[in-house]
């Protein structure tokens, strides 16, 4: 069953991202005194009282502006409200009433939506003076909140749920759902490709580098294959601190990393292989995560280059990640894109395959007679058997007569023949060693 969802929606610097935090009791959303930190919309499953929800943090809207980024940021705001069940008008009544906060309440009424008119920053002292103006938006009485401390807040939920409560909502079939992070430096076009892959304009593209901040989730469906996008900021060359904005982007980048299935590497095709690519692909494979190397504004240069070539250097700079497709595309003209889409349901298969055990234990019998161990420490390595412990990714358990007879070049030619018997394309594989004594004979 789809979940509702719920909106916050308001001009800049009301209190969203601070109330939405404090929704969902972690910070999703980054909150600066520096107003217009939300830039896009950022989504996440909430429960109060056994009921669930989707919440939805949008930028702040401002409609005297007229830069680009406003813009696009104000096009988001409308795009959260169209989505939405229930939305949160959000006001700050420390302030009082703004000529934007009749442009929001109005784009709201047009589209006949249920809300709740909410005022923050309820905590300063003599706040409930200016509490009538608000009452010109036309949403009904205000609801007092103070979302940095907490005040009010609860009862709020208590409203929410109320409201959504007779919310009726789409039924949907459970499946498996795959999560894919895109990752890159800053102004690669992984916001670009994305909207590309979605073809809408779901986040926001700008020329700007760093336009994306939070790690977004996006749904998508592709036939029967159902997907998790979560764009994320770009990750810059050096490290910023930790007041700085930068600081928790890259932090949410890295937590939607360890929380995902797939990466796709996003690079620069006009500039190849950046040493800060091979940290953020060094990361990837620490994290132990299936990844496609995916070569975005390749139409720039394609009459320029030999495309074997180019693709062996890519292969080259970034060997130690095993097996990753290369996928050149272009989110401007949209080529190859639908080969992402295929790219991501295969490594997906290879990420979650699993063997039979007997298969594991003739392929290995294969692997030490064309190259049996060597004398080690007075002793030679035997493999007893093998047996596969896991999948996201594949997980392996050699046992064994001694582990510390397993030396670096072995396991390395062990690997590397598990790739070459069973694919695993663009994921990584795990092997570890376990004692066994003797019980009869050896694979």
């Amino acid at each position: 069953m789809r979940k509702p969802i719920v909106a916050i929606i308001g001009r800049i610097n009301v209190g969203k991202s601070t109330l939405f935090n404090r929704i969902t009791r972690k910070r999703t959303a980054i909150v600066e005194n520096e107003p217009g930190i939300t830039r896009d919309r950022i989504y996440a499953e909430c429960e109060w009282k056994e009921k669930q929800f989707t919440l939805v943090d949008t930028g702040g809207v401002d409609f005297i502006k007229q830069e680009e980024m406003q813009k696009k940021i104000t096009v988001q705001t409308e795009l959260a409200i169209e989505e939405a069940d229930l939305i949160i008008l959000l006001v700050d009544i420390k302030e009082g009433i703004n000529p934007d906060d009749f442009k929001v309440a109005n784009a709201i009424r047009r589209k006949n939506k249920l809300s709740i008119l909410v005022a923050n920053k309820g905590d300063v002292s003599d706040s409930e003076l200016k509490l009538y103006e608000f009452y010109e938006l036309g949403f009904g009485e205000p609801y007092i909140i103070s979302a940095e401390h907490g005040s009010n807040v609860d009862d709020l939920l208590d409203k929410i749920v109320t409201h959504i409560s007779d919310v009726k909502v789409e039924s949907e079939e459970e499946e498996n759902i795959i999560k894919v992070s895109i990752l890159g430096k800053p102004n690669v076009g992984k916001s670009s490709l994305l909207n590309c892959i979605l073809g809408e304009d779901r986040t926001i593209v700008s020329e700007i580098p760093g336009t994306t901040r939070d790690a977004i989730e996006i749904v998508f469906e592709h036939d029967s294959l159902k997907l998790i996008f979560i764009d994320t900021a770009g990750l810059r060359d050096k490290a910023k601190p930790k007041e700085d904005v930068e600081y928790y982007s890259t932090l949410r980048t890295f937590e939607a990393v360890r929380n995902t299935d797939i990466v796709l590497l996003i690079l620069d095709s006009t500039q190849g292989v950046s040493m800060q690519d091979k940290k953020i692909a060094n990361y990837i494979q620490k994290e132990r995560k299936a990844c496609i190397v995916v070569l975005n504004k390749f139409d720039l240069i394609k009459n320029n280059i030999e495309k074997k070539l180019f693709i062996d250097e890519i292969r080259y700079e970034l060997s130690f990640l095993k097996k990753s497709p290369i996928v050149m595309t272009s989110a401007i003209t949209g080529y190859n894109i639908e080969k992402i889409i295929s790219t991501i349901k295969e490594v997906a298969l290879q990420y979650s395959k699993k063997l039979p055990t007997s298969a594991l234990n003739a392929f290995i019998r294969d692997v030490i007679l064309k190259n049996p161990p060597k004398y080690v420490r007075g002793n030679t390595l035997k493999i007893r058997y093998v047996t596969q412990t896991g999948i996201k990714p594949p997980k392996f358990l050699l046992f064994v007569n001694n582990p510390k007879l397993m030396y670096t070049a072995y396991h390395r030619y062990l690997e590397n023949n598990f790739y070459e018997a069973f694919g695993f394309e663009g994921s990584p594989v795990i092997i570890k060693i376990a004692k066994k004594e003797a019980e009869g004979r050896t694979v």
